[in-house]
């Protein structure tokens, strides 16, 4: 009943867990779950271009070799992946609008009110531990109650929001990838055209005759060198959009880490008192 009534329920809202698969933690997306979106947005742009059989964009899309769907594809998964990771970086960022340690004057956070903290964490959100800036927190507010030691809690903080960074760094490795493996794909298109541009081209020569006959013998050519650059074009124009939204999305995940970061400093860190028992045991 508890997840009904928190203000941020997680099993819930989460994207990945409202279309029934298991969410990934923080902003981490679940891989299998994003490939099939990735999947399904790729048949859905096939089937859109069928629309219109008879146009150079079409063509260029369906007329080019296998290596235009496998860049659509990778297009798609990472957009996928990107939408994703947006959509859950904006619910955790509700998590910041929210005072988890009391606001009147006389409260001192210390070893023995860090259960009234936690239990305010619980009425706020039904898994802490899912939510980056309460598991920080409740990382830190755990060592305090089981080693008493007020000193540590800045420590553990910083400790946390490092582990956080690398987190972050590590759940956009494979977009980044991606954005390594679409030109690549683009110059294999580029070879393969020019492959057979080039084939093409000794065939000609070879039974050269008429003037028609040349002609027609060199739309074979032509159409090696159009794989040839239209799908470098298509890689580098995916490869850039898929680039510019990561840029901007992991600044505003940075940005994000860092109110975290302002966050514990002002109501936790700045809230910690050392009682006089502490003290003497220091």
């Amino acid at each position: 009943m508890q997840s009904e009534e928190v203000p941020l329920c997680w099993a819930r809202a989460d994207i990945e867990q409202r279309l029934g698969f298991r969410g990934g933690r923080f902003t981490r997306v679940n891989n299998l779950l994003t490939f099939l979106l990735g999947v399904l947005l790729t048949i859905a742009f096939y089937g859109g271009l069928m629309l219109f059989p008879s146009n150079w964009f079409t063509d260029m899309f369906t007329q080019r070799g296998w290596v235009q769907y496998i860049v659509v594809l990778l297009t798609c998964w990472s957009l996928v992946i990107l939408l994703f990771k947006w959509l859950k970086l904006v619910y955790q960022r509700r998590a910041l609008a929210f005072e988890i340690v009391p606001a009147t004057p006389d409260f001192v956070l210390s070893s023995a009110t860090v259960d009234e903290v936690i239990n305010r964490l619980y009425a706020i959100a039904d898994a802490p531990k899912q939510f980056l800036l309460f598991n920080r927190v409740t990382v830190a507010l755990s060592n305090l109650r089981n080693l008493g030691r007020v000193a540590d809690v800045d420590d553990i903080l910083r400790s946390q929001a490092e582990q956080d960074e690398s987190g972050m760094e590590t759940s956009y490795a494979l977009v980044q990838g991606f954005v390594w493996a679409i030109p690549v794909l683009g110059f294999i298109g580029t070879v393969i055209g020019l492959s057979e541009a080039i084939g093409s081209f000794s065939g000609v020569l070879a039974e050269a005759g008429e003037i028609d006959e040349l002609a027609v013998a060199l739309r074979g050519v032509t159409s090696g060198l159009a794989t040839a650059f239209e799908t470098t074009l298509v890689a580098l124009v995916a490869a850039l959009i898929i680039q510019m939204v990561l840029t901007f999305e992991r600044k505003s995940e940075e940005e994000f880490l860092a109110s975290c970061s302002e966050y514990c400093g002002r109501h936790v860190v700045g809230r910690l008192r050392i009682m006089p028992f502490e003290q003497v045991a220091e």
